[in-house]
């Protein structure tokens, strides 16, 4: 789906036409939590230096990730679970689209990301937080009372009998 995104990007032969998008990013977790915002700032002047407007960012915060990741830090592989996810809507030229892409195949510090093409309308799916019911501690749990088969002592086995043989009568 991704590869299909960026096959209409570069398609698109209209330049100077001002179109939106939105970059979402990750970033990696070795990068101390006073650095990311560095790392975002070189991502936004990018846009800026090609004269985009931003319409709405969402700030990179460390989450989990689904699955473990595998990024090349120096010489070898490592694998993260975690990563500052954060992403930044913006109108801008197609050819800034395809700038900043190469940018951020180019930077370290980004694991992953996505530039796509969307509306200037606010898409996010709204959290609903979940309701919550009070539980009072002095409540005490109501028991109902027990039958009157239940609580009678052992049954002999002719007891028994007579009572399968009503049964099956029945």
């Amino acid at each position: 789906m991704a590869e299909e995104a960026v096959k209409e990007m570069e398609t698109d032969t209209d330049t100077g036409v001002a179109r939106i998008y939105e970059i979402g990013y990750t970033i990696v977790p070795t990068v101390k939590e006073e650095d990311v915002e560095k790392t975002v700032g070189s991502i936004r002047s990018e846009i800026e230096k090609a004269r985009g407007s931003f319409i709405a960012e969402g700030a990179p915060s460390l989450m989990r990730l689904a699955y473990h990741m595998s990024v090349r830090e120096g010489e070898k592989r490592l694998l993260h679970d975690r990563g500052y996810f954060g992403w930044i809507k913006f109108e801008a030229d197609i050819s800034v689209a395809h700038l900043l892409e190469e940018t951020l195949k180019k930077n370290e510090n980004v694991m992953r990301f996505i530039v796509f093409r969307t509306v200037r309308e606010d898409t996010r799916a709204k959290m609903k937080a979940p309701t919550l019911r009070e539980v009072k501690r002095t409540d005490t749990i109501k028991t109902t009372p027990r039958r009157a088969e239940e609580t009678s002592g052992p049954v002999s086995e002719e007891e028994l009998e007579k009572a399968l043989q009503d049964i099956t009568k029945e």
